[in-house]
């Protein structure tokens, strides 16, 4: 891979991981549990993408995360990872079939193996939006995803911290698991 993907140049091809923990509150109940899962991503290169003399290179990638035994995914992603090189600066803008979206971003060094990304509800440039019955019910209002390559595997741990009216309080979503390259 070239070097106008930076740090995301590592990422590029097929990954899985059934390493991964999900903790989150799950439907009525009040309390966080942990599901262990298995899960498949792929990246695939593309760019440049010019905006008015900004210049992206970025990763179309999709992922789908499976409980350990089951055949059928609880979470789904499609989106893309950015590397703007000129700001030093990767970002991540996805969607989940939730009726969400974000955008996060955070500095990376170019040959950098380790990145944060952060995003806030309310902020007009790294933000996040969900749709109407999830901005009432259970808000996200901030996303931050830590990732870690280290050649054929990589690694992220990220939370989601989530005002949920049910229960009158925010609690923090977190999933992390450390995927191989597999293609």
């Amino acid at each position: 891979m070239h070097e106008e993907w930076g740090p995301l140049a590592k990422l590029v091809g097929t990954w899985e991981g059934d390493k991964g923990v999900d903790v989150s509150i799950h439907h009525d109940d009040r309390e966080p549990e942990e599901t262990k899962f298995r899960e498949r991503a792929t990246f695939e290169p593309f760019g440049p993408v010019n905006n008015t003399g900004q210049v992206l290179y970025g990763l179309d990638y999709r992922t789908q995360a499976w409980p350990l035994g089951d055949e059928n995914p609880f979470h789904m992603e499609v989106g893309y990872w950015l590397w703007d090189a000129a700001a030093g600066l990767v970002m991540r803008c996805f969607m989940v079939p939730r009726g969400q979206t974000i955008l996060a971003g955070g500095k990376a060094a170019a040959h950098g193996n380790r990145f944060t990304m952060r995003a806030e509800v309310g902020s007009e440039s790294l933000g996040i939006l969900s749709n109407p019955h999830m901005a009432e019910h259970a808000r996200t209002t901030l996303y931050t995803c830590d990732v870690a390559i280290d050649g054929d595997t990589w690694s992220y741990d990220e939370s989601l911290t989530i005002a949920l009216r049910k229960i009158g309080k925010d609690y923090v979503h977190r999933d992390r698991n450390t995927l191989r390259r597999v293609g």
